[in-house]
């Protein structure tokens, strides 16, 4: 069941040094969780991006083999921006993920090579808390990783992974999803906005495919009122939310 509104949300644990960030898309993490991240890198944590697809199916006017690196190497700017150094593409195709063992063994071989205490994923409902319908990469990206965090521990799981070296990882002590329609915890984003803004930017490409809008006008209109939406129900300081379950 949805939590009211009101509801107040707690601050997200800060006992971890490193994280790992799954999602699908280039431009996921920029609608929201880089404004965290930019704090978080801030106070000397560590995190990685780990992006099922290269995002080559995402603009209209642009045939894969050209939009696929495009958006790579602005994502690899996005990151940098926010602190983040590490970025790796999982080479799956986009918009048809499929869930399965494939996927989770790739996600798993990425939490054992970066080792984290938190792992961040997207939303994995059937929608985004109303009509607005899920996309079937989210679903499937958001579920995998739930899913290969345990596998990134069990090593008679993909044991493959054990002979290419990579041993296995129980290390994980959270995850925390972004874009939930029940979220229990938050951070402030008060120092980590303007970033997020400049992040979210560097994916000029996309956003000038999407919206005919001034893009950064676009960006700020994106990300600002969320950010003040949840701040309501944290203090009344902007913030960025997630729902969060210890392992």
């Amino acid at each position: 069941m949805t939590e009211p509104i009101t509801t107040p949300l707690r601050p997200m644990p800060g006992d971890w040094r490193r994280a790992l960030a799954v999602v699908a898309h280039p431009d996921d993490l920029e609608y929201g969780c880089s404004a965290a991240i930019a704090v978080w890198t801030d106070a000397g944590r560590e995190v990685a991006y780990a992006i099922a697809t290269r995002g080559e199916a995402g603009i209209d006017t642009l045939p894969p083999a050209e939009c696929g690196p495009l958006r790579e190497r602005e994502q690899r700017a996005s990151a940098a921006v926010v602190g983040v150094r590490e970025v790796e593409f999982l080479g799956h195709r986009d918009g048809v993920i499929e869930y399965g063992t494939a996927l989770r063994r790739d996600i798993a071989a990425a939490i054992r090579r970066h080792r984290p205490e938190l792992v961040l994923t997207m939303n994995h409902q059937e929608s985004w808390g109303g009509p607005v319908r899920n996309t079937p990469d989210h679903l499937a990206v958001g579920r995998a990783t739930l899913d290969a965090v345990a596998d990134a521990g069990n090593r008679w799981i993909f044991p493959e992974l054990t002979d290419r070296g990579l041993e296995p990882w129980n290390g994980v002590r959270r995850v925390a999803v972004a874009g939930s329609d029940h979220p229990t915890h938050a951070v402030d984003t008060t120092d980590g906005l303007e970033r997020a803004v400049r992040s979210l930017l560097e994916h000029r490409t996309c956003l000038e495919a999407l919206t005919d809008q001034d893009p950064e006008e676009y960006a700020r209109a994106s990300l600002l009122p969320s950010a003040r939406a949840t701040g309501e129900r944290f203090g009344g300081r902007p913030a960025v939310a997630f729902e969060v379950s210890d392992r």
